[in-house]
């Protein structure tokens, strides 16, 4: 019980609120990608973060280009097709679905379909 209380008068950093239409920008899309797309830098306005949060919305046709991983990373498909690419492996992703890429993988991911792929990403912040 006495731990309990200690640990609910440890404050940690306040919460940062974020609404993704103050933090978007039109690229192109990173690692050499192909055509446009809208990204929502949602977790570079947390101060000292230990993790990247972010949304792409992948125009159609467009991608993000193959890049050798240094971290874990999640793609998770809120809507829109896509095909995403782990080393050789090429397997299609639709809403609802994730892609787990390990470090050391090149990976990619194109836009399908007639929609947008809109993407969640997520990874680890590197140590400095």
């Amino acid at each position: 019980m006495i731990a309990l209380l200690a640990l609910m008068m440890v404050a940690g950093r306040p919460m940062v609120i974020v609404d993704e239409r103050a933090v978007q920008v039109r690229e192109v899309p990173p690692h050499n990608g192909k055509g446009m797309s809208t990204a929502y830098r949602i977790s570079d306005k947390a101060p000292a973060r230990t993790m990247e949060f972010r949304k792409r919305s992948l125009d159609k046709g467009a991608s993000i280009g193959i890049h050798v991983l240094s971290h874990d990373e999640v793609y998770y498909v809120v809507s829109g097709l896509g095909v995403v690419t782990s080393d050789t492996e090429e397997k299609p992703l639709t809403p609802g679905m994730a892609a787990y890429l390990y470090t050391g993988a090149a990976v990619g991911i194109v836009q399908r379909g007639t929609e947008p792929l809109v993407l969640i990403i997520s990874y680890p912040v590197p140590a400095k």
